[in-house]
């Protein structure tokens, strides 16, 4: 046990990182360990290719943009900080995070709205605060790859943009965003178990 607290206690700022993202104590150690094995030349930060490393991230078809979003505002590094900020948001919710959450707090990375925050932003990427058609195509195009026609893709995402598109401005803002998704269980597609 007493490893264990040595441990966390060499984790820079681990209290606020712990209230800030909920990832329990043992969670944000095992996180610390990951990212200082991703971190192979011990300069204290991840780059893209760092992460690239992560062969989770290097086969999933979202997984360039997933990576975009460790670097906001075009930064070159991310800290253990800001790496473990972004996992938050797939740490999945458990009734105890509901329950105990004071309103007066801001809400934890790992809710419904901040899950959907996270995942509109990687269709959204000019920043515009909506997502076009082309946006959804570009989506589209490597989700499915080769397996369907640059017609049927098209097609597609007119269709998917038309269906939650409900002021007709021909785009899709996070409001309508939320509202097309409302029947989806967000919190467990976006949740990773070892996460906790």
């Amino acid at each position: 046990m007493g490893s264990y607290s040595s441990a966390a206690a060499r984790i820079p700022d681990s209290d606020d990182i712990r209230r800030e993202t909920g990832f329990s104590q043992a969670s944000l150690l095992r996180l610390y360990h990951r990212f200082r094995s991703l971190d192979r030349n011990k300069k204290g930060y991840l780059s893209r290719a760092d992460l690239q490393q992560i062969g989770a991230l290097a086969v999933n078809p979202l997984g360039d943009r997933i990576i975009d979003s460790f670097f906001p505002d075009g930064s070159l590094q991310v800290d253990f900080p800001g790496f473990v900020r972004v996992l938050a948001h797939f740490r999945p919710v458990n009734e105890e995070d509901t329950r105990t959450r004071d309103p007066k707090e801001p809400e934890p990375l790992n809710s419904r709205m901040n899950k959907l925050r996270f995942a509109f932003q990687l269709y959204d990427q000019d920043r515009d605060g909506k997502i076009s058609q082309q946006e959804m195509l570009q989506v589209l195009r490597l989700m499915v790859g080769v397996q369907v026609t640059e017609e049927q893709l098209e097609s597609i995402a007119d269709r998917t943009v038309q269906e939650a598109d409900e002021d007709g401005d021909g785009a899709v803002s996070f409001l309508e965003f939320t509202k097309s998704l409302e029947k989806m269980n967000i919190e467990q597609k976006m949740s990773i178990r070892i996460l906790k």
